[in-house]
């Protein structure tokens, strides 16, 4: 999210996957989208029926590769430096969008005299701390707001961007990713052909991009791209962020992070000044015009929970919500559960025994807890890894060590329940439930709200402070016959109504700021604008393949589709051309006249002065100066701008810069935590991690299923020919990979779709590995990510499972454990 956020303003795709039709080239890279997004990818080859080139950028010759166009192999972890030298090719042939850069980007505006950058500093930017391994980002300013609008000064942010991508050369790029110069140079031409007024290109991505310890500025070094290539916000371009599983952007929307409330607001936090909610808004809110109705979102988040406990004269209660003093994310959580800091947990669609990283080390920890208590439809490898798993098996564990007391409870799946997702673009759709859920299996709606209910009664009359959030909790919701929760009616609390008499809200702009809106998040707000209307289940698709089929569900915000439209047109509100209009000023009617919602202020009254012409209102406005930022002068913990760094683990030292990781990763170094040294000879070969069409993450909804297991059975692991000739590795025969976490054994897939990389004088193998199963289930194997390590991205704590080293031997593991 911040990749996109910090430049853009929000985290989410910029564009629907339908629009993809309407796309001149598509570039899928950090995705195998025919694999893992298959619903999604007919929209990639509609696009190529209609003359779209199709490209796909990944390590291995996968279903994608077989129906792109041009498949472009990359070595794991080399993606900010083909990024960054199709950045340089697009300034050095002069093939960005001028017109686009100076109305809509902050391309022409001043960097401040104090800024270093890579290329001074050989990969770092100034203000490193090297004891603290953090950046003061005070020298990163953007001086006193002046531009130069020809773009030729040297501390404009476009001449800083020339310089700081100037050394990422085609041959450049061969040596760290291993791309061929002429089939990098093919690529870029056709990116930079198929983008200008008349034509748009679009990239997918997915966890493919974010798995890193530098996945925020891979999708920064897309973002920049995509803006100087002028195609976001218009038809056919942008970026689409394909979501990892079913409603994982719900999931952050709501949501289950730990540093944000509803609709991206950040947490308060007792390390910072927000002990009012003045001071808090002040802190921690953007000074920029999407977010000018601040207030108005978070006073009415804490209407919608607080009730007639919400006022004025309490701050709106906004002193009942708790304050982060640290990092509380999976990861930093997991080690200190292991170090014996946490007592409890709830598990609930998840399963970390499998798909933590360095898995065997949270398992580990989940044996350190008091209690821990997991819902599931299955008895998955968490619930059970007090008594199983390979740690059993070798001996190093026996159960009777293990003091955790396991509650497990039977959850419903999704037929079982009504509810809704929120999926790839920002599109909240219904589901009703089609079955009873079976014996004592419940929802997870049910859960919480029995669990809040029962909180509620233990609580009701203690005089302990830290109670009082809990008692003053709004918690009535109706239920049916069988005590399940109504379901649109937790979605209607969260899309919000008047609270004088509960009518829906219709949009964001209906929020008030002074307790008079209730809304549980702001961004959802217009999904149930009446007790009678719910926007979720609306199924009106547009009759053709260029609609916005604003009919079909909703998306935050206020049903929009398609991210920044406004700049779809120029600085006076025409479109760039007729073939991609979206949005055009109308100034007999007063207004934006096109076939999406406008992401534009409201237009002030007409006859307002001419410093306050709709058409000049800003294309980005939830970012301050309502610009999109090529350079970020703040919000990103590891620089304004993407750099390569190798991997934590990598075969090669960094090729660009004497810094060779990224300097504030997140290493988290102990010793059930070892990490392999740069170019480690133990451990050669790159090794990367997938998914694929028959499971489901780490199996828990597909293990257990006859038909996908009897599909995927068993564990393998992808090599190349040579690579297996090397080892004496047959199609089929056992193997054993390892790494300093542990080893694991599958079958080998000898296959000519695995190629290896040369870079510089070297050749380096490629090992793949599908991370699907674990030690329950029909079908079993061993953990994948018992291999992987406990190393992030800095600003989001996300781990680093597409690019590490292991060894490869052909043969099964001696040792259970």
């Amino acid at each position: 999210m911040p990749g996109l956020g910090a430049t853009m303003g929000r985290g989410g795709a910029t564009m629907p996957q339908w629009d993809l039709v309407q796309s001149d080239c598509i570039v899928i890279q950090g995705s195998d989208m025919a694999e893992c997004h298959p619903i999604a990818f007919r929209f990639a080859l509609q696009a190529k029926e209609r003359g779209a080139t199709l490209i796909h950028v990944d390590p291995r010759f996968s279903r994608t590769s077989a129906l792109a166009d041009l498949h472009v192999p990359i070595r794991p972890g080399g993606d900010i430096a083909l990024l960054g030298g199709l950045i340089r090719h697009v300034i050095q042939t002069e093939s960005f969008f001028r017109a686009y850069l100076l109305a809509h980007t902050n391309a022409a505006e001043i960097v401040g005299d104090g800024f270093q950058d890579t290329e001074d500093l050989d990969g770092l930017f100034s203000g490193f701390d090297p004891e603290r391994r953090e950046y003061d980002q005070s020298t990163w300013s953007l001086g006193d707001g002046a531009r130069d609008e020809s773009l030729v000064d040297p501390h404009c942010v476009l001449q800083i961007i020339r310089r700081h991508f100037a050394r990422y050369t085609p041959e450049m790029v061969e040596t760290v990713t291993g791309i061929a110069p002429a089939l990098f140079t093919r690529l870029a031409d056709t990116l930079c052909a198929a983008s200008g007024p008349d034509r748009t290109a679009a990239f997918c991505y997915a966890v493919g991009w974010t798995q890193h310890t530098t996945g925020v500025q891979i999708i920064r070094a897309a973002a920049i791209l995509q803006l100087l290539l002028g195609n976001m916000g218009r038809p056919g371009g942008g970026i689409l962020a394909l979501r990892g599983h079913a409603t994982i952007q719900g999931s952050t929307d709501i949501p289950t992070l730990y540093n944000l409330l509803p609709g991206y607001l950040p947490m308060p936090d007792a390390r910072e000044r927000h002990t009012t909610l003045d001071e808090y808004l002040a802190a921690a809110l953007p000074d920029a015009d999407g977010w000018r109705n601040g207030r108005a979102y978070v006073v009415s988040l804490l209407k919608a929970w607080f009730g007639e406990n919400s006022d004025a004269s309490n701050d709106f209660g906004f002193g009942l919500l708790p304050r982060i003093a640290g990092d509380y994310s999976h990861l930093p959580m997991f080690v200190r559960m292991r170090d014996g800091g946490v007592q409890g947990m709830f598990v609930m669609g998840q399963n970390p025994a499998v798909g933590g990283q360095n898995a065997r080390l949270q398992r580990a920890a989940v044996r350190k807890l008091d209690w821990l208590v997991v819902r599931d439809v299955f008895e998955t490898e968490t619930a059970a890894c007090w008594y199983r798993g390979p740690e059993f098996e070798s001996g190093d564990v026996s159960p009777r060590e293990v003091a955790t007391e396991v509650f497990f409870l039977p959850a419903a799946v999704a037929a079982e329940k009504d509810g809704s997702y929120t999926n790839t673009h920002r599109l909240i759709q219904w589901h009703d439930r089609a079955v009873a859920p079976p014996g004592d299996s419940r929802s997870e709606a049910w859960f919480m709200v029995e669990l809040g209910r029962r909180l509620k009664e233990r609580y009701a009359v203690s005089d302990n402070p830290r109670d009082r959030a809990i008692q003053a909790l709004t918690w009535e919701y109706p239920v049916d016959d069988d005590g399940e929760p109504d379901a649109t009616a937790i979605l209607q609390e969260i899309s919000g109504h008047r609270v004088s008499d509960g009518q829906g809200l219709r949009s964001t702009a209906e929020l008030r700021d002074d307790g008079s809106t209730a809304s549980g998040c702001w961004i959802y707000a217009g999904v149930c604008p009446s007790a009678s209307e719910n926007r979720a289940r609306a199924r009106q698709a547009d009759p053709t393949d260029g609609g916005h089929h604003l009919g079909w569900g909703f998306a935050w915000p206020d049903n929009r589709r398609t991210l920044y439209n406004r700049a779809s047109a120029d600085a006076d509100g025409r479109p760039w051309s007729e073939r991609k209009r979206l949005l055009a000023w109308d100034d007999a009617a007063w207004t934006w006249v096109g076939g999406d919602v406008p992401d534009v202020s409201a237009p002030p009254g007409q006859g307002a002065s001419d410093s306050a012409t709709p058409w000049g209102a800003p294309a980005f406005g939830m970012v301050p100066g309502g610009r999109a930022r090529l350079f970020v002068p703040s919000g990103l913990v590891d620089g304004p701008l993407p750099a390569h760094y190798e991997p934590i683990e990598s075969p090669i030292a960094n090729p660009l810069y004497g810094q060779s990781t990224n300097p504030t990763a997140m290493l988290f170094a102990r010793e059930d935590n070892r990490l392999h040294g740069r170019a480690d000879r133990r451990f050669p070969h790159i090794l990367t991690t997938y998914r694929l069409t028959e499971h489901h993450t780490a199996g828990g909804m597909s293990r257990w299923l006859p038909w996908l297991a009897e599909l995927q059975p068993e564990l393998f692991c992808e090599i190349g020919s040579q690579l297996a000739a090397e080892k004496s590795i047959r199609h089929g025969d056992w193997v054993t990979i390892s790494t300093a976490r542990g080893s694991i054994e599958a079958r080998a897939l000898v296959t000519e779709r695995v190629k290896p990389f040369r870079l510089g004088r070297r050749w380096v193998h490629q090992v793949g590995l599908p991370w699907h199963w674990g030690f329950q289930g029909l079908v079993s194997g061993d953990v994948v990510n018992d291999l992987t390590a406990l190393v992030a991205d800095p600003n989001i704590t996300i781990h680093e499972a597409k690019a590490l080293t292991c060894e490869i031997a052909p043969g099964r593991r001696g040792s259970r454990g």
